[in-house]
């Protein structure tokens, strides 16, 4: 979940790495740190903070630090608590390996033990730092090497001790002039400039000196010189990893003149899902083209089970699609949470399709479950964000989102694109069994109309923001739908309680007499997503269940139903379309309540605490 970069090239400014880190810092802010090789001194000048990059920023600028060789890291704490001790970089014994680390070491506390025996002293409490240790040992001269290893070969006999994940860079004052770097479950890449390499757990780091990235593979060791570049597995044999060209510039992953970037994204919804749906709808024919399961049509035809999987948000729009692919295109389906699909056994086979959604396309849970579902010969298809992601490499087949990047760590705009996606997908698979021409030539017209029908929703953001300013002071909130609605009650509880740490509940209106209405008082409001579809009356007699009992209710109906406005205490409209595509409009006022019920709170709205954007580890 960490952010680490490393650059090595024509260069002689320690910003460069104090830039990069800001646009990792939404993988992890708790801490940070940088080592710069200064060629002048011949070594290697280290400072860390416990804080933000702006404080880090502040003690480099007061040093005036300058080198060729530079590692950065910004950390998300799983091992010792986020201070200054425990930050990134780590150091060796003799201060002569600096390690930056992604990813958890399952096995260093035998590691450690080992080593301490041995007379390396710690000054963490981190996984990390016993690889450091580890790699001194191989590179100090011993009976077997007279003048001990090199840097690349140290960092490989090392790693052959190590259980776990990683994405590491590691610099040495007496190996200099190098940046060897690591990866096994943990998303690296490599940055193609002129004149100068760089390495990072994120495309963003790198994108203000080059698009031109490739893609390291689990396994792959790689040493960077100014020079160039060269990679090799753990065994020493060369590897040739193809170079790709990002899509997306640096003036993407900027806040473009808004307060966050999670507001930007939000706003940005109608462009994404324009982006998403662009090249894929046959309105005449009523059908989806989508050239990325080309390679599978004809497995696909015999496909009779889906299983969808996914984590945290990505896991309620697979919700949703179960929904459109059993009503629309009649395959049973499953949703799996990622972090437990492999822990049970699952009932797949080569019929049945497993669909990981992902919007980092590294999410390490999602990942597992992936190579899970392989091994039972699933036919396995991605719906990823990250073009060139680990899980867009290891599926069979899949669709990109093509929504552009996404900072803020509560995601808003992936959310919508993976839905719309998959009402593509319910109509890819639900025409050729049996779904009408006229019906398909129908969900095909309304998902075309989808940008245009959210940009009205966002017209409604200063009375949104009105809305929040009532309801700021609350402690709790129960968020309640039906239907495709139910998980939009989920996902729009977790955007509250992420970004503005309200608690919030998301339940499925069915379940309120069982339990949760003995919650219900004045001072516990309920967001209620209520529009006019096949189950609205229904959702009506909860909500008259719930005034019946003193609770406030915040309804988010469809426009022109002016009778709930009577029932409830506030309220919210969208615009009428197909029942199955109503979460991608309903979801969207309920990201603008939380964001801006984070905002009036002084909450850190892009960097809420305790969490980061890409979750890298189990």
């Amino acid at each position: 979940m960490c952010g680490i970069f490393g650059y090595i090239g024509k260069e002689n400014n320690s910003n460069i790495g104090i830039e990069a880190l800001k646009r990792l810092e939404y993988r992890g802010y708790d801490s940070c740190g940088i080592a710069v090789f200064n060629d002048a001194k011949k070594g290697i000048e280290i400072e860390k903070v416990a804080g933000r990059i702006a404080d880090l920023e502040s003690k480099i600028s007061a040093k005036n630090l300058g080198g060729t060789a530079i590692i950065g890291h910004s950390r998300w704490a799983t091992h010792g608590a986020p201070t200054a001790k425990n930050a990134h970089p780590h150091v060796d014994c003799k201060k002569n390996i600096y390690l930056v680390h992604n990813g958890i070491i399952e096995n260093y506390k035998q590691i450690k033990d080992r080593l301490s025996k041995k007379g390396h002293k710690f000054s963490s409490e981190t996984d990390t730092e016993t690889l450091c240790h580890l790699i001194e040992e191989y590179m100090t001269p011993s009976d077997s090497t007279k003048n001990g290893y090199t840097l690349e070969e140290a960092v490989r006999r090392a790693l052959g001790h190590v259980k776990g994940t990683y994405g590491i860079a590691v610099i040495s004052k007496s190996d200099p002039n190098k940046i060897v770097a690591a990866r096994m479950a943990s998303p690296l890449l490599i940055g193609v400039g002129e004149g100068e390499y760089m390495v990072a757990s994120d495309p963003s780091a790198l994108l203000t000196h080059t698009n031109k990235v490739i893609y390291l593979e689990d396994g792959d060791i790689a040493v960077l010189t100014k020079s160039g570049f060269r990679v090799a597995d753990l065994n020493r044999e060369a590897q040739k990893r193809p170079e790709q060209e990002l899509d997306w510039g640096i003036e993407e992953a900027q806040k473009g003149g808004y307060p966050h970037f999670m507001l930007k994204e939000i706003f940005e919804q109608p462009e994404s899902l324009e982006n998403s749906m662009r090249g894929r709808i046959i309105r005449d024919d009523g059908m989806a083209r989508l050239g990325g399961l080309m390679p599978v049509k004809e497995r696909l035809k015999n496909i009779d089970k889906v299983k969808f999987i996914g984590s945290g948000t990505s896991y309620h729009a697979g919700l949703v699609g179960k929904y459109m692919f059993e009503e629309y295109a009649g395959i049973p389906c499953e949703v799996d949470f990622a972090g437990e699909f492999r822990y049970r056994k699952p009932i797949i086979d080569k019929n049945t399709a497993a669909i990981f959604i992902s919007q980092s396309g590294e999410t390490a849970d999602t990942m597992a479950a992936l190579k899970e579902a392989k091994e039972k010969g699933a036919l396995c298809l991605g719906i990823v964000n990250a073009v060139g992601s680990s899980i867009a490499r290891a599926t069979d087949a899949g669709v990109y989102n093509h929504a552009g990047p996404e900072i803020g760590v509560a995601s808003t705009k992936a959310f919508t694109s993976q839905v719309a996606i998959l009402a593509l997908l319910a109509l890819y698979f639900g025409r050729p069994r049996g779904m009408s021409y006229v019906f398909g030539e129908r969900i095909a017209k309304e998902i075309a109309q989808l940008p245009e029908l959210a940009k009205a929703i966002l017209k409604q953001d200063a009375q949104i923001k009105k809305v929040a300013e009532k309801y700021k002071d609350s402690k709790n909130f129960l968020f309640i739908g039906r239907k495709y609605n139910y998980p939009i009650a989920l996902e729009g509880a977790l955007k509250l309680k992420e970004i503005s740490y309200i608690h919030a509940e998301g339940i499925s209106a069915g379940e309120l007499k069982h339990g949760h209405i003995a919650l219900i008082d004045k001072n516990f409001p309920t967001v209620a997503i209520a529009p006019k579809d096949s189950v609205y009356e229904k959702m009506l007699s909860n909500i008259e269940e719930i005034k019946a009992r003193g609770g406030p209710v915040l309804a988010v109906t469809t426009k022109g139903n002016t009778k709930l406005k009577d029932i409830v205490d506030d309220v919210l409209y969208i615009p009428k379309t197909l029942e199955m595509l109503t979460p991608i409009l309903s979801v969207i006022p309920l990201q603008l309540f939380a964001y801006h019920m984070s905002a009036l709170n002084g909450r850190d709205v892009d960097k809420p605490r305790n969490l980061a954007k890409s979750v890298t580890v189990e």
